[in-house]
Parts: structure tokens; C-alpha cells; sequence
């Protein structure tokens, strides 16, 4: 009992580092830093990733109203003119939005501050930020809670097969919670936010999907194994190393995008 409980603590804690990884790196995730002007400096956090129809709020809190600001931007990937967009003092930031566009599509944009003769542009170099549709909560919701599960009994399981456990029970519910989220709802997740179901191989080269996918054929050679009444330890094991490796890959890498050239993604 005391090994099982342990071994439960080292599963809990690797997932939630693992979900703290992810939630906090890859291209999708907000842009922060600092910027200095005049002899102030400014913190900024500048959102690269935007759903539902409305334009993407841009704003830097800076309380003097005698610093101007701009948002200059243009379509990513493309060598397109830069637009630019005067920002307004709220009384609390500089404040201005960035025209929404069609699912996958991209923006590239810098800001930039002005006091007098002196001026700031950051960041160098532009933040992309990616527009997407609007995603159901009663999709998003169940899928993040069935991966985020997923990745806790699928380690639990390949530390309990490390050890001589018996973990057939645990390896059957891991393998259920990835097909229900990554094969069920992420393919709806998908369908919503950039209207398409699967953008991994065959199709393209998403990693959210292909990371899915090599997650899944991994868990399916573990069950497979256990079926055949094989000794599953090692492929048990293997699947959950296999698991944590893919899924250390920054979310949304190589993600949906539009091919403004040609309208296509």
C-alpha cells in the first residue's frame, strides 16, 4: 500500500508538471516582457492566440496619458504593408484591437510607445497571434479533463510496470481516456476552432494531432500486448515514456494556418 500511494504522489506530481509545461510554452500563449521608456519601464503581455469573432484586444499598461502608442501589424506569413493602428488612453492602458480573421489565420504585430522625440517598438521580433473560432466549454471542458487523465493513469501505469505491478486495469482506462480525448473531442475541439477534424498525417503536419496520434498507436501496441496475454511490461512502459516525450513538445507547434497566397491551409 505505501509503494502504491508513492507511486501515485510521483504520478500526480510528473502530470502536473507536465500540464504546467504545456500550458505555459508554445507559440500560442501569451507574450510577456518588459519595455523601457523615457527612464520608466512598462511590463506587457501581448495575447498570440484569439477565439470567437470579435477583434483581438491589444493593450499596454502605461497610466501616463502622455505616452502615445501605435499597433502596427500585418497578415503572417506574408511581406504585406504594415498596417498601423493609433492607440487610446483608457485612463489606465493604451489600448487598441486587431482585426479579427477567419479560422488559422495569422497576425503578425508589434507595439510601439512614444514620449516626445523618444520611442519604443517591441517585441523584436513581432508576436503571431493566431485567430480561431469559438470552441463549446462542453467540448473544451471534457476534452482537457480526459487528456489531463489520460497522461495521470497512463504514468501511473508505466510506473506501476517499471515496478512488476499488475496494471492491465489502468493501461485499458488510459487507453479509453485517449481515444474519448484525442480521438473523440479533439478532433471536435479541431472542427470548431479552425474547421477541420484532423489536421495531423495524412493530412498535414500539426503536432498537436500528430503527437496524438503517436500517443495513441504507443497505448494501442501496449493493449494489443496485454490481449495477447504477452508480457506488456516493457511496452507498457514504453507508452508512457513515449507519452511524456511527445506531449513535452510545445501545444499548437506547426499548428492550423492559413496559406495566404493561395486562400488554403
Amino acid at each position: 500500500m505505501k509503494r502504491t500511494g508513492i507511486l501515485w504522489f510521483l504520478a500526480v506530481l510528473i502530470t502536473l508538471v507536465s500540464a504546467y509545461w504545456q500550458r505555459t510554452t508554445g507559440p500560442t500563449y501569451p507574450l510577456r516582457g518588459q519595455v523601457s521608456l523615457a527612464g520608466d519601464v512598462f511590463a506587457y503581455k501581448l495575447e498570440r492566440s484569439h477565439g470567437g469573432p470579435t477583434d483581438q484586444p491589444v493593450q499596454v499598461a502605461v497610466p501616463s496619458a502622455a505616452i502615445q502608442g501605435e499597433v502596427r501589424w500585418r497578415r503572417y506569413p506574408t511581406a504585406d504593408r504594415w498596417e498601423r493602428v493609433e492607440m487610446r488612453h483608457d485612463g489606465r492602458a493604451l489600448v487598441a484591437a486587431l482585426p479579427n480573421q477567419p479560422p488559422a489565420g495569422k497576425l503578425e504585430y508589434q507595439v510601439a510607445l512614444m514620449r516626445g522625440a523618444e520611442a519604443a517598438v517591441f517585441p523584436t521580433p513581432p508576436a503571431v497571434t493566431r485567430f480561431k473560432g469559438e470552441v463549446a466549454p462542453w467540448i473544451l471542458v471534457p476534452h482537457v479533463l480526459a487528456m489531463f487523465l489520460f497522461m495521470l493513469i497512463g504514468t501511473r501505469a508505466g510506473l506501476g510496470a517499471l515496478v512488476g505491478h499488475d496494471v492491465k486495469r489502468l493501461v485499458y482506462h488510459a487507453a479509453g481516456l485517449l481515444v474519448l480525448g484525442g480521438f473523440v473531442l479533439g478532433p471536435a475541439v479541431q472542427q470548431q476552432a479552425f474547421n477541420e477534424w484532423w489536421a495531423g498525417v495524412p493530412y498535414g503536419w500539426d503536432l498537436t494531432d500528430n503527437k496524438t496520434l503517436v500517443a495513441g498507436l504507443a497505448w494501442a501496441w501496449a493493449v494489443i500486448q496485454l490481449a495477447r496475454r504477452k508480457p506488456a511490461r516493457a511496452a507498457i512502459a514504453a507508452a508512457a515514456v513515449i507519452t511524456l516525450a511527445v506531449f513535452a513538445i510545445p501545444h499548437s507547434a506547426w499548428g492550423s494556418q492559413i496559406d495566404w497566397q493561395n486562400q488554403a491551409r
